[in-house]
């Protein structure tokens, strides 16, 4: 039985992760394409072109700075340029002091890291770096020249800037739908807070937490791609003139990010809260109501946001839906007497400036909508 149950697990996690290996395969295709397009024609023009040998930095250059990461490809192009120069500088010049043999290549490789650390934090600048340094002492020199290698890392950099600028889909799309997701969670989080007191349960609240931290690093991923899409709205003639638009979205998701600290920060003290029974069940109640009603606001805000099809009528809505639940948020309304019910009430005014800011509130206009303590 037991050798039939590990089979059996066995089996499943295999169907698994074959069907999620697919998917991320089939939705690969687009990116996949163009790498291989453009680290041909890097090396082709590398080779016919400019006469290189062999220019296999041209092509590799390329498919790092295409890549698959979320990271700003403009950054990861000029790591692979700099990097790539500076490592045959450094090799060129160490090898001309020390002589070429496998203790010099040890000695070039541990000064290029700490150099390569010490010039700036990217792995791809390190990694560049150190590499190339390494090749010019225990490879032949090229016949153009040991900076052959460092043009074949331009050109191939160049045609990825290329490729992104002119063949880079909508700046604006990723955000967006990042939006939906982040948004999504925090009205899950919202809610689980909701059920946790209309059940009295402090376990769930302590699950909303849980819940929140763990998105943490997905904004931070998603952050991170909107340097991209920046770079991409600011620079291609095609996205140009979205680049308010994907300016906008950047503000929009650092105030998510702020939302998403807040709420942790309230479904922690509601766990202590729901524990030490600092709340009436009237209370409860009606901070049930109010929190569950704005779980349902967040998501009519993340449909909002992230289809290019609403009307400015949606966010309008959203807003006022919001407004009428931050009007209701003094402890005496909702029945809260206690220091500590008090406290949560303040943590959830504190979260709904953020909510109504997301929703494109003037801050001021959404700390004055909050009833007078």
């Amino acid at each position: 039985m037991a050798e039939s149950s590990g089979v059996a697990k066995t089996l499943t996690f295999v169907k698994v992760r074959a069907r999620l290996g697919m998917r991320r395969s089939v939705m690969s295709i687009p990116r996949a394409a163009m790498m291989s397009v453009v680290a041909v024609a890097a090396f082709y023009v590398a080779e016919f072109a400019l006469g290189h040998q062999g220019p296999l930095f041209a092509a590799t250059s390329a498919i790092i700075a295409l890549g698959f990461s979320r990271d700003s490809r403009l950054r990861r192009v000029l790591e692979v340029g700099i990097g790539c120069t500076l490592g045959i500088a450094i090799g060129d010049s160490l090898l001309h002091w020390l002589g070429s043999g496998i203790w010099q290549a040890a000695l070039v490789m541990f000064i290029s890291i700490l150099l390569a650390r010490f010039l700036d934090s990217g792995a791809i600048f390190t990694t560049q770096l150190a590499m190339q340094s390494l090749l010019v002492v225990l490879l032949p020199v090229p016949a153009g020249g040991p900076f052959t290698r460092s043009l074949d890392a331009v050109v191939g950099g160049v045609f990825a800037l290329l490729a992104t600028f002119l063949v880079s889909r909508d700046p604006r799309r990723q955000p967006r739908e990042d939006l939906l997701l982040v948004l999504g969670e925090l009205a899950a989080v919202l809610r689980e807070c909701a059920a946790a007191l209309a059940y009295n349960d402090a376990t769930t609240a302590w699950h909303a937490l849980v819940r929140a931290r763990g998105i943490q690093p997905r904004i931070d991923a998603m952050r991170a791609g909107l340097r991209g899409s920046r770079e991409v709205a600011r620079l291609s003639p095609l996205y140009r003139r979205h680049l308010d638009e994907v300016e906008g979205l950047t503000v929009t998701m650092e105030r998510v990010d702020f939302a998403f600290r807040s709420s942790r920060v309230l479904a922690r003290r509601l766990t202590s809260a729901i524990t030490n029974a600092a709340l009436s069940d009237t209370g409860q109640d009606h901070l049930a109501e109010v929190i569950g009603d704005a779980a349902a606001a967040v998501e009519e805000l993340a449909a909002a946001l992230s289809d290019p099809r609403s009307s400015g009528g949606s966010l309008h809505h959203v807003r006022d839906t919001l407004a009428v639940v931050a009007t209701r948020l003094h402890p005496s309304r909702l029945d809260i007497t206690r220091i500590e019910g008090q406290t949560v009430v303040l943590l959830f005014r504190t979260l709904m400036v953020d909510l109504l800011e997301i929703a494109r509130m003037d801050p001021t206009e959404a700390r004055d909508l909050m009833p007078r303590l």
